[in-house]
């Protein structure tokens, strides 16, 4: 399968996470902490899991047919049969969903993220070799250094005052102001 990559507006969206364990804990943390209003759903929470601004938990078994009140929607679940009902309902709804561990009833696959400030880079394996990619984004980490947080604010700014000033920032030589702010790093 070849993914088609992209970055999901997520910021009070509602989203669904189906499965309270480990996994699901995961998938739930990095949708809140990209903005999305976040519900998990499952009789068993884990212990790291507490409601807050953002998530809410309802220890309950997954209702059929409820991924389609959701934008995106991920089933996390040790539940062979929860995770294809949840991925049939989301399907059939046109919602995104994510299966953990599972590409073949994913229409989305998540990649390993590094984030620095403003700046995400994400590396996939279209959800063929999920280890690859998290071992590859550790070695992109030591080359894209908290740092660079710096430097993406810099260029926005210098950005901004482009477009305040009324005009455009096509066309401009952005590398070799990169290549400026950046040569101080080397």
């Amino acid at each position: 399968m070849t993914t088609f990559p992209v970055g999901l507006d997520v910021a009070g969206r509602a989203c669904l996470v189906v499965g309270g364990g480990p996994v699901g804990a995961r998938k739930a943390a990095s949708l809140v902490a990209c903005g999305a209003d976040v519900t998990v759903v499952a009789p068993e929470i884990a212990v790291s899991l507490a409601a807050g601004p953002g998530l809410r938990i309802e220890r309950r078994p997954y209702r059929p047919g409820e991924a389609a009140d959701y934008w995106f929607v991920t089933a996390a679940t040790n539940d062979e049969a929860v995770n294809q009902q949840v991925a049939d309902d989301a399907t059939a709804a046109r919602v995104w969903v994510n299966v953990a561990d599972d590409p073949a009833k994913c229409s989305a696959v998540l990649p390993a993220v590094l984030r620095r400030g403003p700046i995400t880079v994400t590396v996939s394996t279209s959800g063929s070799a999920p280890a690859l990619a998290s071992w590859l984004r550790d070695r992109i980490a030591g080359v894209v250094g908290p740092e660079f947080e710096a430097v993406a604010a810099e260029l926005a700014a210098r950005r901004a005052a482009i477009h305040a000033a009324g005009d455009t920032t096509e066309g401009l030589d952005w590398r070799t102001q990169i290549e400026e702010l950046t040569g101080a790093m080397r």
